[in-house]
């Protein structure tokens, strides 16, 4: 795997209460919490916004994927990142050759 930089583009529509954070590059488990500060930021934009991730243009490591998908699920940011626990309303577009973190799993042993 390519050790690129993390790039994010930021859309916000103000008027319908969405913004949409896309990245590019490489997403690992450590530079997934650069994707958490931007999405925390865009979330205090407005209250009840919703925030699409777009990781189709992006590599992303399974661990990192299902850590997105756990705050997807909870609909809360890590509590390290976000200690208040704001609502989070998101949604998460995958790369296609994206695989769950259990079906990683089960190709390696």
């Amino acid at each position: 795997m390519t050790k690129d930089k993390l790039r994010v583009l930021v859309r916000v529509d103000l008027d319908c209460a969405t913004a949409q954070v896309a990245a590019q590059g490489h997403v690992t488990s450590q530079s997934v919490h650069g994707l958490y500060a931007v999405m925390k930021r865009a979330n205090s934009l407005t209250a009840g916004m919703t925030l699409e991730l777009d990781m189709t243009r992006a590599l992303i490591e399974p661990d990192a994927l299902e850590e997105l998908r756990a705050c997807s699920r909870s609909h809360h940011l890590p509590a390290l990142v976000d200690p208040l626990q704001s609502d989070y309303r998101l949604s998460i577009l995958a790369p296609d050759n994206a695989a769950p973190l259990a079906a990683m799993a089960a190709q390696a042993a």
